[in-house]
């Protein structure tokens, strides 16, 4: 072999250098409809609506903002959204860590956690049709309450029973990613705790919790995200003119009720932008309070 087909073989890279250049190279092309899904169903239509957001039937550049946060009727539909979204979500994240923690340890965890997630299957339109049946005036609910002598309560058609529906359709998708988050703890920490004498208590507050605050904000960020968008609960089980018009209600009236795109596309902009700040404040405190647990650790 000559000394220049030598020096060639020199510089070229080892076997185990070019597949794993040829693999990453197979990754990337692997990804690359995966991006153009994500551009075409999510990055177009949201850049879609925000220009048309400022091209309102008539005014200036800001009308549709200008016409939302003036009008009552409009920008209460935030808070009433709020009042929803944001008790939906704790209840949801906070129930379900003890029943995750309860359920890791049964024997037949696979069975129980198969109950826990039937609403899944369902969807939201057939709880809701479900509660109408089983709680409204007429379901078995009330009737049971009026035989033994209490009297009806009302709870569909009102804030209670949307509440209700967030929450039998919200809590599988938490409790599942709490579950997840827990199995995915070592319990040998927990076993080595117990061994030097600390009690549950202390065991999960200094050993399962700061784990899992982690899972926890983003377990937060997805249910939040869920809830806020609720439309058909708020619709069949709420007040849709009353304590239940949420921002989606005011979304859908403005598109297809006064066929109002423009108008409708800043509605959900600004829904967006409700979401995003929320998200964005829950990452930012759960950064805040990994900093402050790790300073507190190297103290």
């Amino acid at each position: 072999m000559t000394d220049a087909a030598l020096t060639k073989a020199a510089e070229r890279p080892p076997l185990r250098v070019r597949l794993k250049l040829r693999d990453i190279d197979g990754v990337t092309l692997l990804v690359v409809p995966a991006a153009l899904f994500v551009l075409l169903l999510f990055i177009y239509p949201f850049a879609y609506g925000f220009v048309l957001s400022f091209k309102p039937k008539t005014g200036d550049l800001f009308a549709n903002y200008r016409k939302f946060f003036s009008d009552p009727f409009l920008y209460d539909t935030i808070l009433a959204t709020f009042r929803l979204a944001i008790p939906a979500t704790l209840i949801n994240v906070l129930v379900s860590v003890p029943v995750a923690l309860r359920v890791r340890r049964m024997r037949h965890r696979r069975v129980l956690t198969t109950l826990l997630v039937v609403p899944i299957t369902l969807g939201t339109v057939l709880i809701a049709q479900g509660l109408l049946i089983y709680l409204g005036p007429q379901g078995w609910f009330n009737r049971a309450l009026t035989l033994i002598g209490i009297g009806q309560v009302r709870l569909v058609h009102n804030y209670t029973g949307v509440m209700l529906s967030l929450i039998m359709s919200g809590f599988p998708f938490t409790f599942l990613l709490t579950l997840s988050y827990l199995t995915g703890i070592d319990p040998s920490l927990e076993q080595a705790a117990a061994t030097l004498g600390a009690r549950a208590r202390a065991r999960f507050f200094h050993i399962v919790l700061p784990l899992l605050a982690q899972g926890l904000a983003i377990n937060m960020c997805l249910s939040f995200v869920q809830t806020f968008s609720v439309f058909p609960s708020a619709v069949l089980l709420g007040a849709p003119a009353g304590e239940t018009r949420v921002i989606s209600i005011a979304a859908y009236q403005a598109a297809y009720e006064q066929y109002d795109y423009s108008m409708a596309s800043a509605v959900a902009m600004i829904m967006g932008f409700c979401q995003l700040a929320v998200v964005m404040l829950i990452l930012a405190g759960r950064s805040f309070a990994y900093r402050g647990a790790a300073a507190g650790g190297k103290g």
